[in-house]
């Protein structure tokens, strides 16, 4: 008898469990989600919009925070920092839930980032870092990219691999996280080698014609030059023309986010070289950092978060189909 009533019961059982299952269960986590970007807005105030890291950014920003009914907008200084420097300004008068920032230097936000906070706002950096830690930075290892690149010049320089051990380097603004980190980096490994001599450093400002002429003199003072590392491919297309315009045979790494350009430049044989931080990857993981950050809700400035872009070297001969990308590819 009671072996049946177990029997029944189990099966009573069974088909409850059969029932829901027909029915479907609700994802108890997934209303909570939603409800938490309703009504946020996120603004993102870059060096300049118009080129492809900046560009790459907004794109993916957009593409993964406004489908979850977030708002989002940019200031755009256009490389003026004081234009900068008042749109934060603004937005801390505003107060979005979030200000990601891209920094001219390492100095010029520090004040208004730790002011954003205070005031509840979250703040993400990316690619180039302040010297105030906000909530979150999400960008390239640039200590780490400068030892790469000085291990690169002492590999295809040294006058024991038969080069000449003269190099050059053209860096940003010198001010930047961009070219004082990357510069530690190259320093760390080349005062290791003082068989390589560093014939040019200069800052070109990110600009290509000035790029153009920094390598058009070194050239000149230099015409046994080995190798060159520039610190933006956008910029180095100007000391690529310099070398090729020269008829020299210089060994140039550049970097940059991976723009299909950057592609195209090596197949050409512009660059020899091009270290890459994806840019749609870093605008993926800036979303999912926001969104951890509106799901969590921290006390702005309570936490420091760094996630470091994996690099990709690319080379005319490793590069093949999709390691490059586009914005209408994104």
């Amino acid at each position: 008898m009671r072996s049946m009533k177990a029997l029944l019961l189990a099966a009573a059982i069974g088909f409850v469990g059969t029932t829901a299952q027909a029915e479907g269960i609700d994802d108890p986590a997934r209303a909570s989600y939603y409800d938490a970007f309703k009504g946020k807005t996120v603004a993102y105030v870059p060096v300049a919009m118009g080129f492809d890291l900046t560009e790459g950014w907004a794109a993916g920003l957009r593409q993964y925070l406004e489908p979850l009914g977030i708002k989002f907008e940019v200031r755009d200084p256009n490389w003026s920092t004081d234009a900068g420097a008042q749109a934060i300004t603004s937005l801390i008068e505003e107060k979005p839930d979030v200000i990601v920032v891209h920094n001219p230097d390492v100095q010029s936000y520090a004040k208004l980032l730790k002011k954003a906070e205070q005031a509840g706002i979250y703040v993400v950096q990316v690619n180039m870092r302040s010297s105030y830690s906000t909530d979150a930075f999400i960008g390239a290892d640039y200590v780490g990219m400068g030892e790469y690149l000085g291990n690169r010049l002492v590999e295809k320089c040294s006058p024991a691999n038969g080069g000449s051990g003269k190099v050059s380097i053209t860096q940003g603004v010198l001010t930047a996280a961009a070219s004082a980190y990357q510069m530690k980096g190259i320093d760390n490994v080349l005062s290791k080698h003082p068989e390589i001599k560093v014939v040019s450093n200069q800052a070109a400002d990110w600009d290509a014609t000035k790029a153009r002429t920094i390598m058009a003199t070194a050239l000149q003072q230099n015409p046994d030059l080995c190798g060159a590392v520039g610190f933006w491919d956008v910029m180095d297309v100007g000391t690529a023309s310099a070398i090729k315009e020269a008829g020299k045979n210089v060994y140039l790494i550049t970097q940059g986010g991976g723009n299909q350009a950057a592609c195209d430049n090596l197949e050409k044989g512009l660059f020899s070289e091009i270290v890459v931080y994806h840019v749609p990857s870093q605008a993926r993981d800036m979303a999912d950092m926001i969104k951890s950050l509106l799901q969590n809700k921290p006390k702005p400035g309570e936490t420091h978060t760094t996630l470091f872009t994996p690099l990709t070297i690319l080379t005319k001969d490793t590069m093949k189909p999709g390691s490059c990308w586009t914005l209408d590819a994104k």
